[in-house]
């Protein structure tokens, strides 16, 4: 594997397990904080961490090569790159925001499962909304999306799937998360990741702080009584884990890291069976099973197209 296939699978899988993982503290954090207390406090969490370690990176870097690391661009090129990053910050961070407040909402009134199993849905949602926006998709990997599907569902749903009205903010969660996706596979392709990342967590702090002081009643005891885990979602499921996620995405396709990314439904359920002492069903080895056969077939490449192109590419030479 090439290094940058390395860190389009790893960094992912590296993601999913970090958010899988992470649910028992998020699941601790709201018997004590609201919603948006939460996304926020996490949010500015991740964001002075992200912020201390871009300024230690960076202060090394200049150490090591005697040099600033934009020492090379026009003003008109630092001018555009601060734009991009701040846009990119903006619209990464606002996605972030809604999606992650519509998903704890939801979650308030719905089965874990259920709702875990609508997120993920985003491994439908982005590659068609990637048509739209002319991404192509191989045939093998629709192929593993659907497996994934069902997967999921063996995986996470343990009660007659009905609809409820919580159930329809989950859905709207995992629609904003797909377009938080493809937002940032448009982005990380012209700014730095991590500072991204970094813009994205103070956008999303400040827009979950102004929903916290509007709509619900902080207080700093309640958030003190349950610093732990919200600094362990802070710090890994959000600090680490969305940058991982923004690293991996540059010039890889983002239906392929979606569905690596669903593996969080798989780590969470053997999180809980090794530390939690859980049992599994027989349904959810299934879907474990499933979703580890999509993913492997999504990494599979296509041959026949792979060989279609190089012959064209041959006649276009022997042509010249």
């Amino acid at each position: 594997m090439k290094h940058n296939q390395v860190r389009q699978v790893v960094f992912p899988v590296l993601a999913a397990l970090i958010w899988g993982t992470a649910f028992v503290a998020q699941s601790i954090s709201t018997k004590y904080v609201e919603p948006m207390t939460f996304n926020a406090t996490r949010s500015l969490i991740a964001f002075v961490v992200l912020f201390l370690g871009l300024q230690i990176y960076r202060f090394f870097q200049k150490k090591r090569h005697n040099l600033t690391l934009e020492v090379e661009k026009t003003p008109m090129e630092k001018k555009q790159a601060k734009k991009d990053l701040l846009l990119g910050g903006f619209f990464c961070g606002t996605a972030l925001a809604v999606g992650a407040n519509l998903q704890q909402a939801g979650i308030a009134d719905t089965s874990a499962g259920k709702a875990g199993f609508i997120t993920a849905l985003y491994i439908v949602i982005v590659p068609v909304l990637g048509l739209f926006l002319k991404k192509k998709v191989p045939f093998s990997v629709w192929i593993s999306v659907v497996i994934a599907v069902g997967g999921l569902y063996c995986l996470c749903v343990k009660e007659n799937f009905t609809i409820a009205p919580s159930d329809s903010l989950v859905l709207l969660c995992a629609i904003v998360f797909s377009i938080h996706i493809l937002v940032i596979d448009y982005y990380t392709q012209r700014v730095d990741g991590v500072a991204l990342s970094c813009v994205q967590f103070l956008v999303a702090a400040i827009w979950s702080a102004i929903g916290m002081l509007i709509f619900e009643h902080p207080s700093f005891s309640a958030i003190m009584q349950c610093i732990w885990p919200i600094l362990y979602v802070g710090v890994f499921s959000s600090g680490v884990g969305y940058t991982l996620q923004i690293l991996a995405q540059k010039d890889s396709n983002p239906t392929v890291v979606s569905l690596l990314l669903s593996l969080e439904s798989v780590f969470a359920t053997l999180a809980g069976a090794i530390l939690l002492h859980e049992q599994m069903s027989g349904k959810e080895y299934l879907g474990c099973v499933m979703m580890l056969v999509a993913v492997v077939l999504a990494q599979i490449p296509m041959p026949l197209k792979k060989k279609t192109v190089s012959v064209d590419a041959s006649k276009q030479t022997e042509e010249q």
